[in-house]
């Protein structure tokens, strides 16, 4: 086992987390290339979500997991600026996270649709439509999804400076 690395349920949420800022990405930017008014956006708005309540659901387990056990400690060698990068660089992801789902429960509520978990379960929206409103709160939730987007690879990319150039221990703690 590598010392400082996560649990096996903490690498597992970090790349099914991954996996889904990854989907859902790809399902607006999916959206945008079929014609205005083709039944599939439907379906897509659909699975667009059902995968982000579901990212809602595994980041929160993520935080309460992450505050009843910590984090591994990072390497020696790390200077103390490396350590504020790093902690900042969590901090971020961690709120755009939490901001995006959030962001997207309201821009749909605010269009008047209602939230709907795979067909599963349904809440409607607790209060009128309202367009305005809607307009802002999807730009924002557009502007935090391309931060998560920038946030992510400027994380991947330090991870592999630490593999690959400083040979340390920091993307071995979050590797299976």
């Amino acid at each position: 086992m590598v010392p400082f690395a996560y649990t096996s349920i903490q690498k597992f949420l970090h790349w099914t987390l991954f996996l889904l800022v990854v989907l859902l990405s790809a399902l607006t930017y999916g959206e945008d290339l079929l014609p205005r008014g083709d039944p599939t956006v439907n379906v897509i708005w659909r699975l667009h979500i059902s995968f982000g309540l579901l990212l809602a659901g595994l980041v929160l387990w993520r935080v309460v997991l992450r505050g009843l056990r910590g984090v591994p400690g990072l390497p020696d060698e790390m200077s103390a600026p490396e350590r504020t990068a790093a902690k900042i660089g969590h901090l971020v992801l961690y709120a755009l996270l939490i901001a995006i789902p959030i962001l997207g429960i309201l821009l749909t509520w605010f269009r008047g649709d209602a939230l709907t978990f795979f067909g599963l379960f349904t809440v409607p929206a607790p209060f009128a439509p309202d367009r305005p409103t809607a307009r802002t709160i999807r730009e924002l939730h557009s502007l935090c999804a391309n931060g998560i987007l920038i946030a992510a690879g400027l994380h991947a990319l330090a991870a592999l400076y630490h593999h690959f150039i400083r040979r340390d221990a920091v993307l071995t703690r979050m590797l299976p």
